[in-house]
This record gives structure tokens, sequence and C-alpha cells, in this order.
């Protein structure tokens, strides 16, 4: 059973940093890669950034792109987003996903919040 399990959010200042990491079971991000997701209130599912299987390979959205980066750690089989320079528009929840067979699997998600 694929389970994927997020944890890092919380409320920054703009500015600041943060950084999300999301945990799998049942699968390996090395052999089928990750994506990190975000959804603000009101507002559509967001593609934020990937991890490509084996090569590790990243790609990102452009209103993220060099200010967050994502990385894949082997050994313990997780998928991390740091995000630097955060802005008020980056809130949202954000979500993990893997792809394996035609299938999607998500997290339950873990909130942004940025706000002075």
């Amino acid at each position: 059973q694929v389970q994927l399990v997020e944890s890092g959010g919380g409320l920054v200042q703009p500015g600041k940093s943060l950084r999300l990491s999301c945990v799998a079971s049942g699968l390996s991000f090395w052999v089928y890669g990750g994506k990190w997701y975000r959804q603000a209130p009101g507002g559509e599912r967001e593609w934020v950034a990937s991890i490509f299987p084996t090569t590790g390979g990243t790609d990102y959205g452009t209103a993220v792109k060099d200010r967050f980066t994502i990385s894949r750690d082997n050994v313990e089989n997780t998928i991390n987003l740091q995000m630097y320079s955060l802005r008020p528009d980056d809130s949202a929840v954000y979500y993990c996903n893997v792809r394996s067979s035609g299938r999607d699997y998500w997290g339950q998600g873990t909130q942004v919040t940025v706000s002075s």
C-alpha cells in the first residue's frame, strides 16, 4: 500500500525559508520520481516542482524557479522542498505526489502560511 506523508509546514514571515519533506512507503522515489503541488484557498492545484526517476533531474514552475529547490534522499526515501524568499502568495497547502502505473498518489498535505 502506497502512503505519502508530508511534514514541515507552518507560519513563516515573508522573506524567510522553510523546508518541506515527504516520506513514502510502498514505493521508491528513486524509481518513480516525485512532485510537489500546492493549492491556495479558492484556487486550483498548481504544480510546483518535480524530481525525475533515477537521474534526479529537476524542474520547477515559473513562480518558484530560483527560489525553491527539490531534492531526494534515497536512504530515507523522502523528497524535500527547500523554499527560500517566501512570499505571501506562496501560502497554500503543499502536496506530495507520485505517479505509478498510471495512478496518482497524494499525501494529506501540509499548510504553509507566509505572513507578517
